[in-house]
Formats: C-alpha cells, structure tokens, sequence
C-alpha cells in the first residue's frame, strides 16, 4: 500500500484556531490568522477538542493519495460519508494479471496450504477474466468474476473533523487490519503537517477508557506504540 498527502489546506493548525476566535473577538479574520500563526493557541484547539466544539476543524481538508488498498478496503472507505472519493473504474480500466494484483491478508500469506488455495483461485479469476474480455464482453461485465480483494487506486479528502472521527473507529485495534494501516499512515502524515490538530487524534484507548463495545483487552500504551 501506497499512501501519500497530495494537499491540504495551507497552515491548517492556524486557521482552526482563528476561526474558532471569530466567534468571540471584533477582529478582522485576517488578523487572527496573522495572530495564530505567529503565536498559535494550542490549549485553544485542545480546549476545541475536548469541549467536542470541532466545527470550526471543519474549516481544513486533506487530500491523500492511495495505490494498493484492496476493494474490501475501498467498501469500508465509502461508508464514512463526510468524505469525497475518486475511485479507479474497473468499468473502463482493464485490470491486471498479474497474482500481486489481488491483496493478499496476512492471515492467507502465514498458511502455505492456505496460501496455495489462495493464489490458485486468484489466477483461475484472472484468466476467466481475460478470456471474457478476449469473447468480447465488456470490463464491467468481465469484472463480475474478478477477486473481491483486488487492488485499487483512488483520491479520497476529508476534513479535519471527519478524519478525527476516522481515526478514532479505523485506528481501534478491532477496527480491519488493512483499512487499520491505511489510517495508520494517514494519521502520520497528518500529524506532520498539522501536529497541533492531530495532537489528540486515535483510539479512546490512548486518552481515556475504550468506548468499544467489545474491547480487544490490548489498549495501546501511547502515540508511539500506534504509529510504530
């Protein structure tokens, strides 16, 4: 998997913060912005945060780069509707032959039997696939017979507030092993250019008690032990 910030909203952990002062100051919004981002409030956005004020972290957006996610993955993706997608058209792009096409979950990879059982259903897909295309049926016809874990490519953006409440669900030890590495690598490229914002951002584990319903029994013991 391959995932990369594409852009973002320029000086994000200052125009949260300006924004959220709009509301109580007789100021210019330009001179707040000019304020936070020579002298940025972090308790206010902390105060934001844990208050559950969050509009204003809507106000900032993030625009990620993904290759390699596995259509399993994308289906979890869309569900969080706050977000905007562009996804590759399996409809009008021929998909691969190749066996590294198709995501294969660790669980397959560590079973030789199971891995074996694996890779000989992907290639007997893969070459129906072809052979329907080659009789001439259209790609979203042909796609019908192709693994569901085949990779895909897509551009996803989100706002601030919507990829907190992202990372608090996908970041969960319970949440899918691959949609959990996705928002691994997310958070980490957040956090590299709006460290402020992000500061809180996880799993209830890391700031307080689980809020799951089912608990893993494994709480992470801090940031360091999420992202390593």
């Amino acid at each position: 998997m391959d995932v990369i910030l594409l852009t973002h909203t320029p000086n994000p952990d200052s125009l949260v913060a300006a924004a959220a002062r709009i509301c109580y100051r007789d100021v210019t919004a330009g001179e707040l912005l000019r304020g936070e981002e020579e002298n940025l409030s972090r308790r206010l956005i902390a105060d934001l945060f844990t208050s559950g004020h969050m509009s204003t972290f809507e106000h900032v957006s993030f625009t990620f780069g993904v290759d390699g996610l596995s259509r399993v993955a994308s289906h979890q993706l869309v569900r969080h509707r706050m977000a905007s997608f562009s996804q590759q058209s399996q409809r009008y792009v021929k998909m691969s032959a190749d066996p590294g096409a198709v995501i294969i979950p660790p669980s397959v990879s560590k079973n030789p039997e199971a891995l074996s059982i694996f890779t000989e259903t992907v290639r007997q897909s893969q070459e129906a696939y072809a052979e329907l295309c080659a009789l001439g049926i259209p790609k979203e016809d042909a796609r019908f017979i192709l693994p569901h874990g085949h990779s895909t490519r897509l551009v996803m953006t989100m706002n601030a507030r919507e990829l907190h409440h992202f990372f608090s669900l996908r970041l969960c030890r319970r949440a899918q092993w691959e949609i959990h590495e996705l928002a691994r690598r997310m958070l980490a490229l957040c956090r590299e250019v709006a460290p402020v914002l992000f500061d809180m951002a996880g799993p209830s584990c890391i700031f307080g008690e689980c809020t799951e319903s089912r608990n893993c029994g494994e709480p992470y013991k801090d940031m360091e032990d999420l992202l390593a």
